[in-house]
């Protein structure tokens, strides 16, 4: 299936129709995803979390961060997308006082009405629990306004406002788990975003003791909107790192010869946006390779991305995902870091990881095994989630006088019944700069 889904993401990359129909060629693309999900995904997170009705209120100039999963649409002043689960077959949908040509051609939502249909609406279908975006933890999952709320208390009243609980983890579900038609246009937007990145780090982009930080940063940027790309990232992340750590990111340091550069960002297609890291070397004059103990640094973490994606198994939650990961790479050799950018000075290749969720944001909502994402640690890790596989791994070399090389690794694929799987040819060599 994965190997059809990339055949169709090539495809798509290198087809564009200069005659204009590569906007219609997205929209099509967002409304074939938004009917599986509706269809395939919605029913079984408004189930497994027992949600009978999921309202999401949108407003002028205050869009929810839903609002395109949701489909988008223009909203005069308050709308609301209401999502009815009967508790078998199919779940309705609704727009009110959201409207729009792109919404109403979408083929998605079964009735179109007005806003002020809301409280008749819930009325006739008098649901036991109300599913409202409201988090502490979760930014996608809190779009609903302290105003909107009491608004929708109010239009509904207190029989209602007593059954409203929070969609949080509702909207992790539905965001996270992933239809066909989404890792192809998820996995379309990782080959846009590896492309530019291994562009920028080549001599197409860098002239040694010419070309700044800055300079690679804005021409992926200038990429970015010649092809109509977003980010949730902001400007990219373009760094050295040396035995002192981070030297510096994105300024107008000049890049010099011998300089380990980083590139850390994600390209933003269809409301999908992707996280991954490339490294780099600028050769000396005289040398055709790294040096030897740079090129180690970076095959011992290439040996424990690969003891992470193998350890990696839908089933469990996040949180114990993470400790069989560290297990398995003590097992193998490897030190476990004390914490984020803290080696220690032992002889060993010490990696911290951060396989954090990922898809229609650069850090996701859905399961994550990072320790920065505590409430996503919590949840079960399931078949079609997509991960950031992300890990920092430390191994000393004789050139940096014994100080550790930081090598981050990091590239964006799916969990399968089989385990972790790529969705785009990933980081395996360190880019030779001439």
């Amino acid at each position: 299936m994965l190997r059809f889904i990339l055949m169709i993401v090539l495809f798509a990359v290198v087809s564009t129709d200069v005659a204009g129909q590569e906007a219609k060629r997205r929209w099509e693309m967002m409304n074939q995803i938004r009917r599986d999900k509706f269809d395939l995904v919605l029913p079984e997170a408004m189930r497994e979390n027992d949600i009978d009705m999921w309202i999401v209120m949108n407003r002028e100039g205050n869009d929810d961060p839903l609002w395109a999963d949701l489909g988008g649409g223009y909203t005069g002043s308050t709308g609301y997308y209401v999502f009815h689960d009967p508790r078998q077959g199919r779940v309705e949908r609704a727009a009110l006082g959201v409207s729009g040509y792109l919404l109403e051609q979408g083929g998605t939502y079964d009735y179109f009405g007005g806003a002020g249909e809301l409280a008749d609406w819930v009325r006739e279908r008098d649901p036991a629990r109300i599913g409202l975006n409201m988090s502490r933890a979760i930014g996608a999952a809190d779009g609903l306004t302290h105003s909107g709320y009491e608004e929708i208390v109010e239009l509904l009243g207190p029989n209602y406002a007593a059954r409203m609980v929070s969609a949080e983890k509702l909207v992790s579900d539905f965001r996270s788990r992933r239809v066909a038609s989404e890792v192809a246009a998820f996995a379309e937007a990782g080959e846009l975003s590896r492309q530019i990145a291994e562009r920028a780090f080549s001599n197409e982009i860098i002239t040694p003791g010419v070309t700044t930080l800055e300079d690679v940063a804005w021409w992926m940027t200038e990429q970015q909107f010649e092809n109509g790309l977003g980010t949730s990232f902001g400007f990219p992340s373009v760094y050295i790192t040396g035995p002192d750590g981070i030297a510096a990111t994105s300024s107008d340091r000049i890049i010099q010869r011998g300089d380990l550069l980083m590139i850390d960002w994600g390209v933003g297609l269809m409301n999908f946006h992707t996280d991954m890291k490339r490294v780099a070397y600028v050769l000396r004059e005289g040398e055709t390779s790294p040096p030897a103990g740079i090129q180690n640094a970076f095959d011992r973490a290439l040996a424990a991305r690969d003891v992470v994606r193998r350890t990696i198994r839908a089933g469990k939650t996040a949180e114990a995902i993470e400790e069989d990961v560290y297990q398995a790479l003590e097992a193998a050799g490897f030190g476990r870091m004390a914490g984020f950018n803290q080696p220690s000075d032992n002889e060993l290749t010490e990696v911290i990881i951060g396989c954090h969720s990922v898809g229609n944001l650069g850090h996701g909502i859905g399961p994550s095994i990072a320790f920065f994402n505590p409430v996503r640690r919590t949840y079960v890790v399931k078949p079609s989630n997509l991960l950031s596989i992300e890990l920092f791994a430390y191994t000393a070399a004789p050139e940096w006088g014994g100080a550790k090389v930081r090598i981050p690794l990091e590239d964006d694929a799916i969990v399968t019944e089989r385990g972790v799987e790529w969705l785009y040819p990933v980081s395996q060599r360190i880019l030779l700069i001439k």
